[in-house]
């Protein structure tokens, strides 16, 4: 059960449309698909989303550190010492989804390895999770209607909103449109991305004080330190951190410092290891945490299940785990499937998934 080798290959699969929100527009999935080999045969794999225009990496960068840093760090430890991956893999700052895809991929391989499911492996609280759609920009119709769409074909009713435009020309009219086109079932909530100020921000939660809204998020950046404690101290619903708490002791800083009052945790930038350490820290503080989305096709989507499912804490709420029903294809063999709302963990061994050798031949990058 030693690690023999690690690749990072690279690949891109189109989006049936663009992805719009504050922070950027995403128009492929240019992602990078991380191997964890073992000296007896075994393969655990996971994946790579770079987000340039939030952490800083790209599929350059991610390939880079994974042959050139990360891979030689770990190649000949056990699927066991995680802990020792874990610090050896902390050397390197910055780097997140680069290391926690070659951290789950581990952690795939372990239980492939001892023929366990990875959510039994790190909890096995139950088998599903709810599924929340991501809502990127469009107009007010447009937005009804995907909604609409999401809740008829996949019977799901939780909706993240994306904010971060204009918040009193177009950002609360959709908002509006939503809680109208859709009615009281439904649950809704807002991310601004960081793309108000906080007065802006104030105001556009007070003009839709009246939807019902579950959570707000990141509206306004952190590092307006005394502006954001303000708003979060006058906002009516938890307010989310989400790109400023990506390791516990960012959740530490955030909660201790008054500018959030829950948590997004999201696997993709801390993998599984980090993931658990960040859950634990929320359950002791009491602080309502949801399973967010890096723009994750369906292997990223199955390790969040497989992490949110594992847990009570994370299980409560809908996560975020539909994001690679807007991609125009997928890697796996056995695709998917968001039924009556939920998404259920694959029987077998480690992620249970397997990865379509065509198809990651046809979109890899590296040919």
């Amino acid at each position: 059960m030693k690690i023999s080798r690690v690749e990072a290959i690279p690949y891109s699969i189109p989006y049936r449309k663009p992805l719009r929100f504050a922070s950027g527009e995403v128009h492929a999935a240019e992602h990078v698909l991380v191997r964890v080999h073992t000296d007896d045969g075994v393969v655990g794999v996971a994946d790579a989303p770079p987000r340039p225009f939030t952490y800083g990496e790209t599929q350059g960068s991610v390939i880079s550190v994974v042959e050139g840093i990360f891979a030689p760090a770990v190649v000949g430890l056990t699927l066991w010492e995680r802990e020792s991956m874990h610090g050896r893999l902390g050397r390197t700052v910055g780097n997140p989804a680069a290391r926690s895809a070659l951290d789950m991929a581990v952690w795939d391989a372990l239980g492939r390895s001892v023929d366990q499911p990875v959510s039994t492996l790190l909890g096995g609280w139950t088998d599903r999770m709810r599924v929340s759609h991501m809502l990127g920009f469009d107009e007010p119709a447009a937005m009804v209607a995907e909604a609409t769409r999401m809740r008829e074909v996949h019977g799901i009713t939780t909706f993240k909103v994306k904010v971060g435009r204009h918040p009193h020309q177009l950002d609360t009219a959709v908002v509006r449109a939503l809680r109208e086109g859709l009615g009281d079932d439904v649950e809704l909530y807002v991310d601004g991305n960081r793309g108000w100020s906080a007065s802006e921000a104030a105001q556009a939660m007070a003009e839709m004080a009246d939807l019902g809204l579950l959570f707000a998020e990141e509206l306004c950046p952190a590092d307006d330190v005394l502006s954001r404690r303000w708003l979060v101290q006058q906002c009516p619903v938890p307010f989310i951190a989400d790109e400023s708490a990506v390791t516990p002791a960012d959740v530490t800083r955030e909660i201790l410092g008054g500018s959030a009052t829950a948590v997004s945790i999201k696997v993709a930038r801390t993998g599984f290891t980090t993931s658990r350490r960040t859950h634990h820290l929320c359950e002791g503080l009491g602080l309502e945490v949801v399973m967010g989305n890096q723009i994750d096709g369906q292997l990223g989507s199955m390790c969040t299940v497989a992490f949110g499912s594992a847990f009570e804490l994370t299980s409560r709420r809908a996560g975020e785990l539909s994001n690679f029903l807007d991609m125009s294809d997928d890697l796996l063999t056995e695709p998917l499937e968001i039924r009556g709302g939920e998404l259920v963990v694959r029987p077998g061994a480690g992620l249970g998934v397997e990865i379509d050798a065509d198809k990651l031949e046809h979109y890899r990058q590296d040919r």
